[in-house]
């Protein structure tokens, strides 16, 4: 019989809340935060465009077990468009493909928002994530390729015009649900108004459920590597750390006991007594002396568990 292989890195847990710079990849941002935890396991909740800064929540440990949790969560972006030019990518980094000397009103601007608000039909960039009969949709862009994305439904819950600093540019805030592609938002909005735009400045300062005043800049993390002792280091590293359970707060919570604990490790469901006990609830977390121990559902008065963690 084979021999479990033991994971390399340490057995850390919780989320990092990265203040993601400027011309640093999501996926890198990943890699750094996971190699400076010396973690055995790292994953992000909702990808930053490099020209994006701003919250990108990197889980580590059993925390990339509750990632979807996050993901679903709302999400906040401040962004400045710039008329003139649409681009290939919808931002700073693709070719111009259109031009135009028109610009829009202040006026022009603010009657266009009500209809980009709610649950609205939107075509994703052809520079996205998006798969295309198993292709990323970026890798037929970069291809040269000119590919039919299926419209899809977004929610956007908030969007406020914040001002237009000079004719060429205007300022957005837009609260939107999970899929929505604010470079998107900048080439619709172009092409309404007739004069055609692109994102040339974009921030997320909000990812449901972390609040902005968990943002940690990455210039502060790296700072710690001048740190020689090693259980130093990352004893300061994980003062930076959110618990696990943090990411779970919009679900029902279960306080259970040791023992109680201990049968849901094991993978058994435990009976949920007293007056106000729910009964049924399709997901809800238990934990046990501010731990987490498992996210399940409660059926029939029961909690049952789903995903344990150690």
């Amino acid at each position: 019989m084979a021999r479990q292989r033991k994971p390399k890195g340490r057995p850390v847990s919780g989320w990092m809340i990265l203040d993601k710079p400027v011309d640093f990849g999501s996926t890198e941002a990943v890699s750094k935060i996971k190699w400076l935890f010396k973690a055995q396991k790292a994953g992000h909740a909702g990808t930053l465009d490099p020209l994006a800064s701003g919250m990108l929540p990197i889980a580590l440990g059993d925390a990339t077990k509750t990632v979807p949790y996050v993901m679903d969560g709302r999400k906040i972006y401040e962004f400045t468009v710039t008329w003139g030019e649409e681009r290939s990518t919808d931002d700073l980094e693709g070719e111009v493909t259109e031009t135009s000397d028109r610009r829009p009103s202040r006026e022009a601007i603010e009657a266009l928002l009500s209809k980009y608000t709610g649950v609205i039909e939107q075509v994703p960039p052809q520079f996205s994530a998006i798969k295309i009969d198993g292709n990323r949709a970026y890798d037929l862009a970069r291809e040269g390729e000119t590919v039919e994305i299926p419209t899809r439904e977004v929610e956007i819950h908030r969007l406020t015009l914040l001002g237009c600093p000079d004719e060429n540019s205007a300022e957005f805030e837009v609260e939107c649900g999970k899929g929505t592609y604010v470079r998107a938002l900048a080439r619709d909005f172009g092409r309404d108004l007739g004069c055609f735009g692109h994102i040339s400045a974009l921030r997320r300062p909000y990812v449901a459920p972390f609040a902005e005043e968990m943002l940690v800049p990455l210039s502060e993390l790296t700072a710690l590597e001048e740190i020689e002792d090693d259980q130093e280091r990352f004893a300061a590293l994980e003062e930076f750390l959110i618990d696990t359970s943090e990411a779970l707060v919009n679900l029902p919570h279960v306080p259970v006991n040791d023992e109680q604990a201990r049968r849901i490790k094991l993978g058994n469901p435990i009976t949920l007594r007293g007056a106000n006990a729910p009964v049924e609830e399709p997901e809800a977390y238990a934990s046990a002396g501010g731990r987490l121990i498992a996210i399940g559902e409660i059926a029939q008065g029961q909690f049952r568990p789903r995903r344990v963690f150690g």
